[in-house]
């Protein structure tokens, strides 16, 4: 486990801010209440085969107890780098993308399914979306009942999808809440 070097933490950054926008100031200055100690310490981000981990100073620093083969995770895995070398974040990091979002799209009861089962968002299921988003912009999906089923990019922007057929994809599908059962041994 290791601190990320400044290109992993630029690609990490730039992922991130695709989806969380400004808000990613509110990810990286996160207090955290973890640990024995009264004040509050940061979260940070560590590397740990080729996994990203976003954790809170105080169980890093208990996490270098624990030998680097013995360690298999530490806080909540964000995202992981390929064999190629890019970032692609995980479903695990939905939670924090979900509380930060910038750009939202809530689907209609009956198309969750559907979505949960890796499909990409057509129009026909958008119950709401928010404004100004612009094709390739990083999107959270809800539920109405503002439960984060998951996250992509948007095919079109808000304008297109007033114009487009029913048929028509609004959102590429990247990661759901589905995964946890379809992707079980690779989490």
């Amino acid at each position: 486990m290791r601190a990320l070097d400044e290109k992993e933490t630029s690609a990490v950054f730039e992922k991130l801010f695709k989806f969380v926008g400004n808000n990613l100031k509110n990810i990286v200055e996160n207090p955290s209440h973890e640990g024995p100690d009264s004040n509050p310490g940061r979260y940070c981000f560590r590397l740990h085969k080729n996994r990203v981990f976003y954790a809170s100073e105080a169980l890093v620093k208990r996490a270098t107890n624990v030998a680097r083969p013995n360690l298999a995770s530490l806080g909540t895995c964000i995202g992981k780098y390929t064999h190629g070398g890019s970032f692609h974040l995980t479903v695990q990091a939905l939670n924090l993308l979900a509380a930060n979002a910038k750009h939202k799209v809530w689907l209609k009861p009956q198309s969750e399914m559907s979505f949960l089962y890796g499909n990409h968002v057509l129009k026909s299921a958008l119950g709401r979306i928010t404004d100004n988003i612009a094709a390739g912009d990083g999107v959270v999906v809800f539920s109405m009942a503002d439960v984060p089923l998951g996250f992509g990019v948007a095919a079109k922007s808000t304008q297109d999808c007033r114009k487009l057929d029913p048929n028509g994809i609004v959102v590429l599908h990247q990661a759901d809440v589905g995964e946890y059962l379809r992707m079980e041994d690779e989490l």
